[in-house]
């Protein structure tokens, strides 16, 4: 993001796959992403700051842009891609969540957890970046309910199979910025 930022990226565009736990998601449903929520247990601007990239303590009220999420509405409403919304969470992962953390994370109020975005989006916003998108792409249905197991194989697979409607949309809202 440091990186970008110095060489005058100002606007950007998060994406992840991600576990739904909206019970309302199926697998190859886009969320744009409203809010999120760090699980991590860490966060990438911990340690020496360095003032020329930004503030010790960016804002972090409005971590996505307004703008940017209505023009990425317009957009699939022009191309007939369905969008959900949602608060997103990162876990570090690398293996997928426990059916009690599941659980606990829907009854927090998220909508779908990953294992990225988060970090991206906090530097993006202490560096400068005026306006950031998020999209997750709902990979698997993460409920916390005993049901099949998820392989990395199904989630590449669901991936592959709504691709072209994530790049249909994104090329869309690039287009319109």
């Amino acid at each position: 993001m440091r990186v970008f930022r110095a060489l005058g990226v100002d606007r950007l565009i998060v994406s992840n796959a991600a576990g739904g736990l909206n019970r309302n998601f199926r697998v190859g449903d886009l969320m744009i992403i409203t809010d999120v929520i760090n699980l991590m247990f860490d966060n990438p601007l911990r340690g020496p700051n360095d003032s020329s990239c930004g503030p010790r303590f960016p804002d972090m009220s409005r971590p996505f842009s307004p703008r940017l999420m209505a023009l990425a509405e317009e957009v699939a409403r022009r191309k007939g891609i369905a969008l959900s919304w949602g608060t997103y969470a990162a876990v570090t992962g690398p293996c997928y969540e426990t059916p009690a953390e599941l659980r606990f994370m829907s009854r927090i109020g998220i909508d779908a957890v990953g294992m990225s975005t988060v970090p991206e989006t906090i530097v993006a916003r202490q560096v400068g970046v005026s306006e950031v998108l998020g999209i997750s792409f709902i990979t698997n249905v993460a409920t916390g309910e005993v049901g099949p197991k998820v392989s990395h194989d199904e989630v590449l697979k669901a991936a592959a199979e709504g691709g072209p409607r994530f790049v249909d949309l994104v090329q869309g809202v690039v287009r319109q910025m």
